[in-house]
Parts: structure tokens; sequence; C-alpha cells
């Protein structure tokens, strides 16, 4: 039967190009996902993981190959890979965003040790995307996602495709294709299984598809496998992302059990269409999309995110950020990171790697491989509703975007295609005009439906210590721009550039060369933007209450706070300051009349001559007539406490697993303070490590560290300290 295995842990590591014959003892004991190099959060130099390094894994076979073949399967290494099984050469692969895979049988050593090898080039090769010119995002080096090792009887399923229609119907449909691979010499008769099962719910019975004569060295599609239900299936949406199993048994005619292979896959009962008539319809339903566009890199890490972290990131855009969308710019991401979106039921447009250039013929055949590794990695995600199959923002090329719209439909003929540009009179060759829209208004459409996939970002960079009314104005351009969005019927909605700033380039990035452009900072911690798109949750989901402000009476231009912004989903609220009640307001509906829930604005709450008004900030927010929530802001200014806390009390001990630790200076109720800059230490006892500076210099009134688990269960303490405030301390266990 089939077998795979996680291969992440045991790794060796060299930062340089090591020779077959040097010794173990140079190399550093790793532990996948690795990057190349720990880094600072800001102010390096991208040249830093820019170089050649050596992995080694050596290692026994878990288990008997008992015939069967065996792959090491790589989920993604930036960037150019070269791979090699007891010193034979298994070959090369370009590219650092797909997975690759290498049959390694014929070179193992079945009863003793091997030796696996990976030279990886990290450096910004011209001839790979997303490289040959500028880059607006820095490709981190190293294993940064995970590896696996699979044994595979010889006559094996290599995927499986999953579609469904007519869901909201009486009788829906689904269609599965089922992928055949026989490796062996000899022709090979099997017979056929299928379930299709919901999680939870027993019942499933295996169904017959008939018996297969597979060709020696032939690769077989069985197209066509269509069921057809009474009634009564779950469909995936956003509220209820009901997930079923596809589940493909193969059995040898001429062998007993367990001889075979099976194949289990998930996948959801949805529909998803972009019409003509502008709109974006789920499941037959009219859906206005929101969303923001979101890079896989993180602080001192870069890539190397496990699971947990991958994971994480998905529930702050849907939870967190109140989006139904995410744009995974410019690249397709972590497995992790999908699966994610489709659990919690967050929508996804994925596209290919690139970044404005298209390079010569090798680079685009590199570019087409991408379109196909992309799109049959992911096409059973339900949470995928389009590919994009042209390189950001790059010139018009007929020839090379009409070969990537081909192969995607071929591939894929459930979903649509978009290409995103920069320019509205770039040729229309994909279903969907998706377009980066930096107008700062929404531009008419010239074809539908029309897609606007970025807007803001690098027109207005906003740091969480930049003077209030900037932080401010860049949270009102992300609302202007989602209300007039959300008020065109020809357009589906907007997708804003970006979730999390990232570090960048120095051709294009602030002076410690990270782009500014996130509703959070690279911590995953909330701007004033981000307020707005939390306040677009449902009330009914959580009341949310938020005041745009520090409130001083000094970080203005003119001094005072005029106006007031609030964020918030409740129907109205009341503002004291102290305990003087200075009105009750609604939101300004006059400005934003498209959002579910516009801002406030309010005028004259702290003019800037009436020092009797400078009291503590109270806000009441009103739902159906009833308080549901409230915030406070002091008026002194004054740190009040150090908060330190993680994002998860357990960790696995897998010497992988990490969460984030999040440090801040506060008010008295809780609220950043953006100007505190002192510095912050930290001491850590137990079975874990930290990840990042240390100590580290508060900027911002807000950052975070990593905690990585080691490979030994126990409990962590975790205790951080700064000038004239008490210590904190956060424990966690590693399991």
């Amino acid at each position: 039967m089939r077998t795979v295995l996680p291969f992440n842990d045991g790794w060796l590591f060299l930062a340089e190009d090591a020779a077959p014959e040097q010794p173990d003892s140079g190399f550093e004991r790793v532990t996948l996902p690795h990057a190349n190099i720990i880094l600072p959060h800001h102010n390096f130099d991208n040249l830093e993981y820019q170089f050649i390094s050596t992995y080694r894994k050596r290692f026994r076979l878990p288990e008997p190959r008992a015939g069967r073949r065996i792959y090491v399967d790589f989920d993604g290494a930036m960037i150019a890979s070269t791979v090699w099984i007891n010193n034979h050469n298994l070959g090369d692969y370009e590219g650092g965003f797909t997975p690759f895979s290498f049959d390694i049988t014929d070179y193992l050593l079945e009863n003793g040790e091997n030796l696996l090898t990976v030279r990886l080039d990290s450096t910004e090769r011209p001839d790979i995307p997303p490289f040959g010119n500028e880059v607006d995002y820095l490709t981190f080096g190293g294993i940064y996602r995970d590896v696996w090792l699979r044994y595979e009887e010889p006559c094996h399923v290599t995927r499986v495709f999953v579609r469904t229609w007519d869901v909201t119907t009486a009788t829906p449909k689904l269609q599965a294709d089922i992928y055949l691979n026989n490796t062996s010499d000899a022709e090979q008769k099997i017979n056929i299984f299928y379930r299709v099962s919901f999680p939870g719910q027993p019942g499933a019975s295996d169904l017959e598809y008939g018996n297969i004569n597979v060709p020696p060295h032939t690769e077989m599609t069985l197209s066509t496998l269509e069921i057809h239900y009474a009634a009564g299936v779950k469909i995936w949406s956003l509220e209820n992302p009901n997930l079923y199993h596809f589940d493909v048994k193969l059995q040898y005619n001429d062998k007993p059990a367990p001889y075979g292979d099976y194949v289990s896959t998930l996948f959801g009962f949805r529909e998803a269409h972009f019409d003509k008539d502008g709109s974006f319809y789920l499941n037959g339903e009219k859906l206005k999309l929101r969303g923001l566009n979101r890079h896989q890199t993180y602080p001192y890490i870069g890539a190397a995110a496990p699971k947990r972290l991958q994971e994480k990131d998905a529930d702050i855009v849907k939870f967190e950020l109140g989006c139904n969308i995410v744009r995974t710019s410019h690249y397709p991401q972590s497995p992790h990171f999908l699966n994610r979106c489709d659990e919690i039921g967050l929508l996804v447009f994925e596209e290919i790697p690139g970044w404005q250039h298209i390079g010569d013929d090798d680079w685009q055949g590199i570019s087409l491989r991408d379109v196909q590794a992309m799109i049959e990695r992911d096409r059973n995600h339900p949470s995928i509703v389009l590919w994009g199959v042209r390189i950001n923002e790059s010139p018009d090329n007929t020839a090379f975007y009409t070969r990537t719209n081909e192969l995607a439909h071929k591939l894929d003929p459930t979903r649509q295609t978009g290409g995103v540009r920069n320019f509205i009179t770039s040729e229309f060759l994909e279903d969907v005009f998706t377009y980066n829209d930096f107008s700062n208004s929404v531009i008419d459409p010239i074809h539908t439906p029309h897609f606007v996939t970025e807007f803001n970002g690098h027109m207005f960079p906003t740091k969480t210590w930049d003077q209030e009314e900037r932080v401010v104005e860049h949270a009102l351009r992300h609302a202007r721009i989602q209300d007039k969005a959300a008020g065109m019927d020809t357009v589906v909605g907007a997708i804003g550039w970006c979730a999390f700033d990232y570090n960048t380039h120095r051709e294009f990035g602030s002076g410690d060369r990270i782009c500014y452009h996130g509703v959070m900072d690279m911590f995953r911690l909330p701007k004033f933007a981000a307020y707005f798109y939390e306040s677009q949750i449902s009330p009914s989901v959580r009341p949310v209450l938020l005041a745009a402000t520090t409130w001083t009476r000094g970080d203005r231009s003119e001094g005072g706070i005029d106006p007031l912004v609030i964020f918030s989903n409740c129907d109205e609220i009341e503002v004291f300051t102290g305990d003087e009640l200075v009105g009750k307001y609604t939101p300004d509906r006059e400005a934003f009349p498209n959002l579910p829930h516009a801002p406030y604005q309010i005028r004259n709450v702290m003019p800037l001559w009436n020092p009797g008004r400078f009291q503590d900030l109270r806000l009441l927010g009103y739902v159906n007539g009833q308080v549901v929530i409230e915030q406070q802001i002091a008026s002194d200014g004054l740190p009040h406490q150090l908060v330190l806390e993680t994002d998860d009390l357990e960790l696995n001990a897998d010497g992988a697993d990490m969460t984030r630790l999040v440090f801040a200076i506060v008010d008295k109720f809780g609220n950043r303070l953006p100007f505190t800059n002192q510095a912050v230490t930290f001491e850590i006892d137990g079975p874990a490590d930290l990840i990042g500076e240390n100590p580290f210099a508060l900027i911002g009134g807000q950052a975070a560290l990593y905690v990585k688990a080691r490979h030994e269960p126990g409990q962590v303490t975790i205790v951080a300290k700064t000038m004239r405030l008490p210590g904190a301390i956060t424990f966690l266990t590693i399991k």
C-alpha cells in the first residue's frame, strides 16, 4: 500500500556549496521548513540570503520497500535545486514556488544508510521566474516548505480531480478524473473502487468503477466518473465550509489485500462563477468580494513558516480582517494556507510566479510549467475561485498568454482565468479583467467582469508610528475604495494592497527596506486600516468598536482630534470624554453609502482650545438599542503595562512548530502606545527557542518574536522586561 511519511527531521545544512567528501562535522543539524539564514526584521541586504547552500539527510528506509517505488517530494525550495541520492544526480528543478519530486528507488540501499543531498541555489537567477528584472518582494532562501517520503506500488493513482455542479438543485452532481501510472514492465490488471463521504457521517460504502488493464510504462486517465445525488449534500460556503472526502482504492486482481493503492482527496460541493453582468456568484448567490493581498513572508524566518503559522495567516485574513477573499500575490502559496482557506471558508485567487517581467522562451517554458503545477496541485480546493495566468503587471504578450489561458482551461475547465494588469487598455484574453487600479478611485470598466486586484499600497505607505492623520487617511483610503467598488454593479469587488507589511529590495521599500503597504505590520498586528476591514464583520458574529486615534492633542497637523474617525459595525455609538456625554452618533452614510458598515466621522469631539474635553475617551456601541461593546483610551498617554502573550498555549515537539509571541506597551486600558521606543529583553526557559531580535528596540508600540519548539516535551516560561514597567511572563507547553 501507499505510505507517505514526513521527511523534515534530521537534515544537515551548510551555508556553502559543499563537496561530496566534505565531512558532516561542519554541517548544522536542522529541521524543515528551514531558512538558509535568520535575519533581523528590517535593515538587511537581500544579498545576505542569496548564496548556494547544501542540505544533506542520512537515513535508513523507515519500512521495507516490498517492491514499491520510493519518491522524495519537495513542497518548495528556493529557488533552484539539484538533488542526489547516494551521489547519483537525480536532476534539477528550477523554481521556488511549485512542488517537485524525484524517484529515488533505483539508487537506494534497502538495508543500509542512504544519503540524500540537495544543492540549493538561492540567488536571483534571471532565467527563473520571477526574476529577470526588478521584483518588489524577496525570495528568501532555503528548503522552506515540507518534504515527504512516499512509497507507491508500481501501478498507482497519481492524482484525482473532483468537480461538482448543480449543487443548489435537487440533483447535485459530481464528476471525477482518476489518473493512473504504471511504472512496471508488465501490464497491470486492477479493480478500482471509490467512495464519497462526509467526515463524521458513517454509512458511505465503496462503489466499484470496474476492472482496468494498464499497459506497462503508461499513464492513463479515467474520466467522466459521474455521480448524481438525489439530494442532501452539504454545500461548501463561506459560512458553512463543508468538506467531503473522495476516496479511491486500487486493488490488484492477481494479489490479495492489502496490495494496491489508496488516495483520499478533500473537496467541496460548490459553484463559483464570474458573470458578464459584472457580478460574482457563489452557489447561485451574488457576492461582493472584499479582500487583501498576501505575501508568504515573515520577519526573521523569511518564507520558512510551518503549518501553524500558515494557518494563522488565513485565520487573520478571515476572522480578524473580515475579508471573504485573498489573493496569493504573486505566486502559489503553501498547501497549509490553502487547506486552511478551505476549512474556514475564505475564497482564494491564486496566480503564477512573476512580477512585471516576461523572459525568453525558456523562461516562458518554466512559467507554463508553473501554470500546470499550480493547477494540478490545487484544483480540488473549493476555496480557489480564479486562476491568475498572467505575470503580475506585465506587458501584453498575445502568444504567451494565449498559451497560459489555454493550458489553464484544459487542466481545469471549471474555473475561470484572470490576468493581473496595471493598464486599462491591456489586451483581454482571460475570463475576468483583473486590474490593479491606482487611480485612488475605481475606474469605470471597459470589460466585464471587472475585478480590482490591487489599490492603495505604494501610493500611501504607512507605518504604525506615523503622524496620526496619515494613519487615519490610510484607513480611509481603503474604506473609500471598498465603498466605491461595493456600489458599482459592474465591478465584482476589490482586493486591497495588502494585508501585511513585507521586506523588499532597496528599489521599492522605505529606508529600512520594508514596504509599509499593509493594513497590518509585518508581525500581523493592526494599523488603523485593519480596523476598517474588521468593522465590516457582521455584528451577529461579533461587535466591533475601534477609534482610529491615540487620543492625543498634538499628533495632527493643526492639533486636536478633528474629525474623530471610528470604525464600527454598531448601529450607533455614544462618545464620552471623562464623564461628559459628547453625543450619540450614527455612521457616515453620506460619505460611505455602499459599505455594510460605514465609518463614523465625528466633528468637534476634542477641540484644540478646550482642554476640559481632554479627558479619557469612552465609546459605547449599540446594536438594536442595546449596548454591546465599549472602548476606552487613556488621555495621559503614559505606559502602564508591558503585555506579553502567545497565539497558542501548546506546540508540537517536532523541531519545527512555531507560534507568535506578541509584546506591546499599552495604556491603562490596553491600547498600544505607538511612540514608546524602549528596548524589551526576553528570557526563555524550557525546550524551545526564541526567533528574532533580543533585545528588541520597540517602535510603534507593538511587535513580535516567534517561539520555536525543540524535539523534547516540557514546559516553557518566557519573561519580558523593559524600563520603568513591571516585567511580563507567559507560559506554553511543548507536547
